[in-house]
């Protein structure tokens, strides 16, 4: 795959589905570069316009890598962090093996269902580290850092914790306390390297949160605060909670921001991030047992606080169809993205059977067009999409849109006034743009515009702004 140049993703999801209207028709969207299409803050109006989950393709070289060093007996959700480290020009992961369990590997579909899974007595799990060139190809270095059978010739920072969400803060000051970490519990940790880490200390005074997820926090520059998400039970089962601190040290519990449909459907973990303004979520959702199998899907936010769903019920990163294919049992996203100028990557940890029962676990890649996340195509294909936005800042620089059209389709863009009348007129893009700049008939020079799209076999995910 091509090597491209690299964006650090900023470590940053569900309630209801985007509505056709907003509150804010009448104000101006906050001004930025970029606007995803997604955020039902800057829509107005659509007619015969369907919000749709963007497509991913799997990497050919699925899996990655999978359970194979003897302490990997079992990866489950697998729980991955990635970065791309852009000091050491090196992609660095940190994952949440099982290292004393049973091991399901080699096992047929007929063993597997004739005995039920049962985790053995002193279960452990265990946080190890890997890294990569090309984010394709993992080195899983001997740290020399923690026994297993006698040698610590592994890649094993500690044996214990568990539910592990790591990044590396941009934010922090201290080099000591440049890599964070929360784990089940609620714990907190600090590391200057990612490797070495600081005791754990628990968190206080936030009520009873299990955390028994995918923990994930992030340094939120919008609020000045970590936000933290993790997971507490309610009466529909698993519940996604936040919690939030200035200085990583003292938390408050904010609250419930995610919860399931019904008790078939429950929200497991939650890795978001902030793109292009808005909070995006990558919700695993459970189906609950005898189904016991794991998805991907999506949703998004302005603040963390407030998600939106988008498509429930239809996967953002879904789960073949093949049983005992590497990722036919469970999906659970890795925190987070990696963006790159020709795609985004998704790492995710997948494995071959039931949640509940014997399964092989393994590290696997989807990647998405260029803020593929979610757009808008026609409901009905024999007629176009319009989607009309809210009033947005212009900065008087060249508009580009990004958006796929197949073979007879066409994007018509229109720049219209407060009052709805026509400014300008683009040329029809008829082939698929990530940020191709549109030619009008007419300079805009209104300091805040509105935009008209109309789809045409088509879909259309972002449009911004940029200097020549």
């Amino acid at each position: 795959m091509k090597r491209a140049c690299i964006r650090i993703v900023v470590y940053v999801v569900w309630c209801v589905v985007l509505t056709s209207s907003t509150s804010h028709a009448q104000d101006a969207a906050p001004a930025r570069d970029r606007y995803l299409l997604l955020d039902s803050r800057i829509i107005a109006r659509v007619e015969n316009a369907t919000l749709a989950v963007g497509t991913v393709t799997k990497h050919p070289a699925n899996p990655l890598f999978g359970e194979d060093r003897p302490w990997e007996k079992r990866f489950d959700n697998l729980y991955g962090n990635v970065i791309y480290d852009r000091d050491e020009h090196l992609y660095k992961l940190w994952y949440n093996p099982i290292v004393v369990d049973y091991s399901a590997k080699g096992m047929t579909r007929e063993e597997r269902d004739a005995k039920k899974y049962v985790p053995p007595p002193g279960r452990q799990t265990a946080i190890c580290y890997a890294t990569s060139k090309d984010g394709l190809h993992w080195d899983k270095p001997e740290l020399g850092m923690a026994e297993y059978d006698g040698s610590t010739a592994n890649n094993i920072i500690e044996r214990g914790p568990h539910g592990n969400g790591v990044f590396k803060d941009e934010h922090e000051t201290d080099p000591a306390r440049r890599y964070k970490m929360i784990s089940q519990g609620i714990r907190t940790r600090y590391s200057a390297d990612g490797i070495h880490w600081s005791p754990a200390a628990r968190i206080n005074d936030i009520g009873k949160i299990p955390g028994d997820t995918h923990n994930n926090c992030f340094w939120d520059p919008r609020s000045g605060k970590y936000i933290g998400i993790t997971r507490t039970r309610g009466p529909l089962g698993r519940e996604v909670t936040r919690i939030e601190s200035n200085d990583f040290v003292t938390w408050t519990n904010t609250g419930v921001i995610m919860r399931g449909e019904t008790k078939e459907l429950q929200p497991y973990a939650m890795p978001v991030f902030m793109h292009a303004g808005v909070y995006i979520g990558l919700v695993a959702i459970h189906e609950q047992p005898p189904v016991d199998l794991v998805w991907t899907e999506l949703a998004w936010s302005p603040d963390t606080i407030t998600w939106h769903r988008i498509q429930p019920g239809t996967p953002l990163i879904p789960r073949s169809q093949k049983v005992l294919d590497y990722d036919y049992g469970c999906v659970y996203a890795c925190a987070n993205p990696v963006f790159l100028d020709d795609e985004i990557r998704l790492y995710y940890g997948a494995s071959d059977y039931l949640h509940f029962g014997w399964r092989v676990g393994s590290l696997c890649l989807a990647t998405l067009r260029p803020d593929g996340f979610a757009g808008y195509t026609p409901t009905d294909p024999a007629n176009p999409a319009v989607i009309t936005t809210t009033p947005i800042p212009n900065p008087g620089q060249s508009l580009r849109l990004t958006a796929d059209v197949s073979k007879g389709g066409s994007i018509n863009v229109t720049v219209l006034d407060a009052d709805n009348k026509v400014i300008a007129t683009a040329a029809p893009v008829d082939h698929t743009v990530t940020d191709g700049v549109l030619q009008f008939d007419k300079p805009v020079t209104s300091a805040t515009i509105r935009l008209r799209f109309e789809v045409t076999k088509g879909k259309v995910y972002s449009f911004g702004w940029k200097g020549e």
